[in-house]
């Protein structure tokens, strides 16, 4: 089920809304992802909103410089990312442990090789 979900990074700086099936979320082995801890969900970037921080966010690329990972200057929380889907569609990676009151134990967890792309 499609619900608007809001978060942003931990000093507030970074706020979004998204509409968004928050039921799987993926849990990729990449260097990146891993040592961060992310849990990803995916949405088209014309259903993400960035309510508030786009003057505070830094980017980072790394390997094929294909993904624009998105912190705060401030704090340093990565609560979202954009790039363009294996579709071809703009996409917003948002990480679920962003997401306000979320119950990650209620989530379903899939794993994905990163380390092989």
């Amino acid at each position: 089920m499609t619900e608007t979900i809001k978060g942003g990074c931990h000093c507030g700086k970074v706020r979004w809304e998204a509409e968004a099936q928050l039921e799987t979320v993926y849990d990729c082995n990449c260097s990146h992802c891993s040592k961060k801890g992310f849990l990803l969900t995916f949405v088209p970037l014309e259903k993400f909103t960035l309510l508030s921080g786009e003057d505070g966010l830094t980017e980072y690329k790394f390997n094929k410089h294909a993904i624009s990972h998105l912190f705060c200057s401030t704090c340093g929380v990565q609560s979202h990312g954009r790039g363009v889907g294996a579709d071809g569609v703009d996409t917003a990676a948002i990480n679920a442990r962003c997401v306000d009151d979320i119950d990650l134990e209620a989530l379903t967890i899939v794993p994905v090789d990163g380390k092989s792309y």
